[in-house]
């Protein structure tokens, strides 16, 4: 789904025996990469009642499920853990992910200020390389302005010269 250039996907349960986008059985959810964060929506009870009935993930869905934690609640579920397992261990990983995006935020801001010093840092040195230019494209000038003025003080002294009659 979507259109040219701004993706937009369903999560479908498919008999494997249908084309890639042909014939579903059933949208169990909605994956819009465009947003940010990513924009994951999906119905947890479905997508648990047809993971218990064989359905098998494609790599990127099992991504968007452990990115969920529905992945994790999936296997703990299927090694038979009970409610107060699965709140616990779910729980643990709720605050790991926490502790993941603030480590981004931080890394991010660390690295943007000095994406930013180093701008300025270039900044400031081309100003000195313009400056460095200006300055010598004077003294080329005074240089050659001086050049000029003693071509014609030759060419003076030389019109100069006395005649003999």
């Amino acid at each position: 789904m979507g259109k040219k250039k701004n993706p937009f996907y369903r999560v479908v349960v498919a008999d494997s025996r249908f084309p890639r986008d042909g014939r579903f059985i059933e949208a169990i959810g909605t994956y819009d990469p465009m947003s940010k964060p990513h924009k994951v929506e999906l119905k947890e009870d479905r997508v648990y009642y047809w993971l218990g009935n064989g359905a098998q993930p494609t790599d990127t869905v099992r991504s968007l499920f452990k990115r969920k934690g529905l992945w994790l609640k999936w296997d703990l579920m299927k090694h038979g853990a009970d409610e107060a397992k699965i709140a616990e261990e779910f729980a643990k990983w709720e605050a790991l992910q926490v502790a993941r995006a603030e480590r981004l935020a931080n890394a991010n801001a660390e690295e943007k200020a000095k994406a930013e010093a180093e701008a300025q840092k270039k900044a400031e040195e081309e100003a000195k390389a313009a400056e460095a230019e200006a300055m010598e494209s004077e003294a080329e000038t005074a240089e050659a302005e001086s050049v000029e003025e003693a071509t014609e003080e030759k060419a003076e002294e030389t019109t100069e010269e006395p005649k003999a009659e």
